[in-house]
């Protein structure tokens, strides 16, 4: 579980490098081959935690749609 906090810490972080209205999905937040070396369990539980820390935050960051894939998107508030 550390290591999932360590990667939500680096996401969230990683969000205020994007442009208001830019939308996003958490694996966006990585390079490529970073995010292709997380276990698929951490990407899951990876994904529900910057859920929830969205929602319970003022981060600037909003809930957007599901993407085709059923990939849950976001998008960079001012």
């Amino acid at each position: 579980m550390n290591d999932v906090d360590t990667l939500l810490k680096s996401a969230v972080s990683e969000t205020k490098n994007l442009k208001e209205g830019e939308g996003f999905l958490v694996k966006d937040l990585f390079k490529g081959y970073l995010w292709n070396r997380i276990p698929r369990g951490d990407r899951l539980l990876l994904g529900s935690l910057f859920l929830s820390y969205v929602g319970s935050h003022d981060c600037h960051i909003g809930i957007a749609d599901k993407g085709v894939s059923g990939q849950q998107r976001y998008i960079r508030k001012g």
